[in-house]
């Protein structure tokens, strides 16, 4: 490519909003140069902390004794509870139900009981290994089925979705049948862990670096550790190594310990656990069991759906609650069911406490419907992708548009969006193949599934729905761009700084994009729920829209002409006849003393949810979309490969066509992990055994579908006034992956002829893959 073609195709992509520009930092992570805590220089002093980790599931502290700890050749402190100045407590919802660390109750093997402080972490890690502990051991379980046999024991109280007359109902439908799938679990596996560095300052001051989702909760825990106000915390976050949702609440115990170290001792303090203690102290995704019943005709249309959703949720409530609410949001995935009645139990454990992972309860909560799907379908002897269809809710006016929650459904393209795919992937004529090739293959079998995608776009915390943006232009035509969102590698700071690029209509090297902070947008939500571009962008919208506003007032008065007569071109801004280079007129600005900085705000519009009623409009909008996954499975031994994925994903009117493609990608592979080798274990006593990379297996590049087609929804646009008339798309995509179990599932059913569900349990390893066709030998 020669200078002239690449100077062609920068100006084509230099527009800011719906452009294709790459990441901010992509230069930065190919090349290593791209900052991390770890990577920040080391102040003065630095001490490194370690965690002292319990290896009881359940038991009571009968006596601690860290004199060894404490005598270990480097270490400066150890601290336990008991020397927290503030609240020992590091609960996101004010349930106070998770102490920082354990003073005489352990709840799960690998609960941090105390700290120690050391000159480097080598040392601080093998004195923590050094402290003689005596327990009085309590009954333990670890599991859903462990809890359900101990009286059921739940962490938060449980939400019910009613609709109809299920009841009454589903006894009243031509067929009926029940079932069970278990769901599992899912490791977060960041490629940057677990991290926080604090700085202490003047009087009760504190500064924190810490690789979290959610800066403003980590400065309200660090503030009630420390008994100090939140003014007095300050909370940096550049750019994470991965989230997942992991560090929405998981960052809040090491960003309190170093704050806690750091005022105590008067020096900076680093918290980097090893893997392994990341894995084993740090929640996960919730494994699921869902216990169903659906009442159809002979057709396949449901008539009644009466489901529980029981889930692992560890020993404290953490986010069990919202994420259990929200699995039960999407318990009827793009599905109307005219009688409906789903329950979560949202179960005790002596486990680490799971929390937030992409998706939040959603996926699991759609694979259970669509495994209501696929019972149907068998039954019937009918295509799975019939049985969807028929299913699908309706358009307004048909009176299929309501949800178990009672939200109407109002942007409905699940009919458009599958339909597409179904031809541009050859659905029809490539299922027949494969029926054929199964027919006439002895070992090696195929399957093919196609499935939808409806995913509620909103914190159900209304609360949570709003956000901050601090804008600044200097007299040089630069931008300073500051906001609530935090980036993990997902590309948030590159779309809003496109947002605010598109506002002025100039170049996006304008805008500096600078790391989130505390100190400059207060009260921020975290970068969760799918919203961050949503909520962020919008308020930096209406940050750029109040200075505009003042800069055409004063353009219109200097020139005398109408504010009608100002308008901000590519780089430059005319007024009336003449144009004016946009630095040139921000400098005249700035002389006439014209204010260049704004704070902008935004909440969502609409929204409102009562949870004891099981009723409101929780989701602003639904993001859509659907995949056609081919694979092909060893009978002799379990073992599968994916051979083809098609994708058609809705996200509007994309914000970055380029980064919006990376996250569907990504989302389906990371979703393909979750349904086929991630598999979490604990062992007998409690203890998590897959908690290092030798034992739990996430997708390798290799393991990618071999074929790979993945489109956006072009045609599509947010019927909402959202930014820029996007959608969403961080967790929506994640769903696409079960596509893949279904598949999976279609080769295991073809064993016996398509006669019996399968029933495949998640994740399909190959073992399960190999269990669930010697099942189907026996049919």
């Amino acid at each position: 490519m020669d200078r002239s073609t690449f100077e062609d195709r920068k100006v084509v992509i230099s527009g800011p909003m719906h452009g294709s520009l790459r990441h901010d930092s992509a230069h930065k992570h190919v090349t290593g140069t791209a900052d991390y805590i770890d990577d920040i220089p080391e102040p003065a002093g630095l001490l490194h902390g370690a965690l002292g980790l319990s290896d009881r599931a359940h038991a009571e502290i009968a006596g601690i004794d860290l004199s060894a700890v404490a005598a270990y050749p480097g270490v400066v402190w150890v601290f336990t509870g008991k020397d927290v100045p503030g609240i020992n407590d590091t609960s996101s919802n004010g349930s106070h139900d998770e102490p920082l660390l354990a003073e005489t109750l352990v709840q799960f093997h690998g609960q941090p009981i105390f700290a120690v402080i050391a000159e480097t972490r080598d040392a601080a890690r093998r004195a923590a290994r050094l402290a003689k502990i005596d327990y009085r051991d309590l009954p333990h379980w670890s599991d859903i089925d462990g809890a359900l046999a101990n009286g059921g024991p739940l962490v938060i109280a449980p939400m019910t979705l009613h609709r109809g007359e299920p009841e009454t109902e589903m006894p009243n439908a031509a067929m009926r049948l029940k079932g069970q799938i278990r769901i599992g679990g899912q490791e977060h596996f960041y490629l940057e862990g677990h991290i926080a560095v604090a700085i202490p300052g003047e009087d009760d001051e504190v500064i924190v670096w810490s690789s979290t989702q959610h800066p403003s909760e980590i400065q309200h825990i660090v503030g009630h550790v420390l008994d100090i106000p939140s003014n007095a915390v300050t909370v940096n976050v550049r750019r994470m190594g991965g989230g997942f949702g992991g560090k929405e609440t998981q960052g809040n115990q090491f960003a309190a310990l170093a704050a806690i170290a750091a005022k105590k001792l008067g020096r900076a303090i680093k918290f980097r656990p090893d893997r392994d203690e990341d894995m084993s102290a740090t929640g996960k995704r919730h494994d699921f069991l869902v216990d169903y019943e659906v009442g159809f005709d002979a057709e396949g249309r449901i008539h009644a759906v009466d489901a529980t959703y029981a889930a692992r949720c560890g020993f404290s409530s953490d986010l069990s609650g919202p994420v259990t609410d929200r699995a039960l949001f999407h318990a009827d995935s793009s599905y109307f069911y005219p009688h409906v009645q789903l329950q979560s139990k949202p179960l005790k454990t002596h486990t680490v406490s799971n929390t937030a992972f992409r998706g939040f309860g959603g996926p699991q909560g759609m694979l259970g419907a669509e495994r209501v799907i696929e019972e149907i379908a068998y039954a019937l002897g009918k295509d799975p992708l019939d049985i969807r269809k028929l299913n699908f809710y309706g358009q307004p006016g048909s009176g299929r548009t309501l949800t178990p929650y009672h939200q109407e459904v109002e942007d409905n393209i699940i009919a458009r969006v599958v339909e597409e795919l179904e031809e541009t992937a050859e659905y029809r004529a490539r299922r027949n193949a494969i029926i054929g090739f199964n027919r006439d293959s002895r070992y090696i079998r195929k399957g093919i599934a196609l499935t939808p995608v409806k995913f509620g776009i909103s914190f159900t915390m209304t609360a949570f729905n709003q956000a901050g943006a601090l804008v600044h232009i200097y007299q040089d035509g630069s931008i300073h761009l500051n906001h609530g969102g935090t980036e993990m590698g997902q590309g948030l700071y590159t779309k809003v700084a496109q947002v605010l690029a598109d506002s002025f209509q100039v170049d996006i090297s304008r805008v500096k994009i600078t790391a989130t902070t505390t100190a400059k947008v207060p009260n921020t939500s975290a970068t969760a729920a799918s919203s961050g571009s949503d909520l962020n962008g919008m308020a930096a919208y209406d940050a750029a829209r109040q200075i505009k506003e003042r800069l055409t007032a004063f353009a219109a008065e200097k020139w005398d002409v109408a504010p009608s007569e100002v308008v901000f071109l590519p780089n430059r801004v005319r007024v009336g006849e003449i144009e004016i280079p946009f630095p040139d007129f921000i400098k005249q600005a700035y002389f006439a003393r014209v204010q260049l900085s704004a704070a902008g705000f935004y909440k969502t519009p609409k929204i409102h949810w009562d949870r004891k009623a099981g009723r409101g409009t929780p989701f602003y909008y639904f993001a859509y979309g659907a995949a056609c996954t081919e694979v092909s499975i060893d009978t002799l031994t379990g073992e599968y490969l994916v051979d083809r994925t098609d994708i058609l994903h809705d996200v509007g009117r994309s914000l970055n066509p380029a980064i919006d493609l990376g996250q569907v990608e990504g989302a389906f592979v990371q979703g393909m992990g979750w349904l086929t080798t991630e598999e979490l274990w604990w062992d007998d006593k409690g203890r998590l055994r897959t908690h290092a990379p030798s034992t739990y297996k996430i997708p390798l590049a290799s393991d990618r579908p071999k074929i790979f087609n993945v489109r956006l929804a072009e045609w599509s646009e947010n019927t909402e006034a959202t930014i820029g008339r996007s959608k969403a798309v961080g967790e929506p995509p994640f769903m696409l992956a079960i596509s893949v179990l279904e598949a999976l599932s279609m080769a295991v059913a073809s064993v016996a002829d398509y006669k019996v569900c399968p029933r495949l349990d998640a994740p399909a390893t190959p073992e399960r893959v190999l269990m669930a066709v010697e099942r189907m030998k026996r049919v």
